[in-house]
């Protein structure tokens, strides 16, 4: 693996990295935290090793900053900061784990292990697309050719299920357990009205239809 190790205390810094190096990872150490976050911003990393308090840019600004460039690597605060809220506040700020000073060599080893062994985390979508149409999860609005589609709540619903499964083939049954939360077929045709609406807005005036019905099947979205 490759770690970084963020410590200004010469001392601990050579211990571990000495010890991460015998273990067989690539370590690179620094000593400031501004640098620690240009470098941990430009390279990528296995796990992040973080004293809190560093000079430049103190451990919880460092990580809060790395987290905010996209920067998901796994971090383990190592430090003699011990309180609860410490903890606590590390934590929250994006860390993943919190090891205090004076500290077991064995124990930080096999916590950076842990660490890597964590599946990668899934970044959410914040928009859905498929060609010139656009959802936005955050602010809930939709815009195909960057014009504004206006939805009800219902509509909004039935094309973000429908654009989550871009390419594959939706019942109606699933259309009315996901979108309407019925389990039985209440033998209507809200769904087949709900999907004339939605088309007479996402497609009808652009000239390229997104929305396809599958014959006998369902309906597929794609371009």
């Amino acid at each position: 693996m490759r770690i970084m190790v963020v410590e200004d205390d010469q001392r601990t810094a050579e211990y571990v990295r000495n010890g991460l190096t015998e273990a067989g990872h690539v370590v690179d150490s620094l000593t400031d935290g501004r640098d620690a976050l240009t470098h941990g911003s430009r390279m990528k990393f296995d796990v992040i090793v973080v004293d809190r308090m560093l000079p430049g840019l103190d451990g919880l600004s460092l990580v809060k900053a790395l987290r905010a460039t996209g920067v998901s690597t796994p971090v383990i605060f190592l430090t003699a900061v011990n309180g609860v809220d410490d903890r606590v506040e590390g934590l929250e700020s994006g860390g993943d784990d919190y090891l205090v000073k004076p500290f077991a060599f064995s124990e930080l080893l096999a916590r950076v292990n842990a660490l890597a062994r964590r599946p990668p985390q899934q970044v959410e979508k914040t928009t859905l697309q498929i060609g010139a149409l656009e959802l936005d999860l955050v602010r809930r609005t939709c815009r195909r050719e960057g014009k504004p589609i206006d939805l009800l709540p219902r509509e909004y619903a039935l094309l973000e299920y429908l654009m989550r499964n871009e390419g594959r083939v939706v019942t109606r049954t699933m259309l009315l357990e996901r979108v309407w939360d019925f389990h039985f077929d209440p033998q209507t045709s809200v769904v087949e009205t709900h999907i004339s609406r939605l088309r007479a807005k996402i497609d009808r005036p652009y000239g390229q239809q997104l929305l396809h019905t599958v014959r006998n099947t369902g309906y597929v979205m794609h371009d």
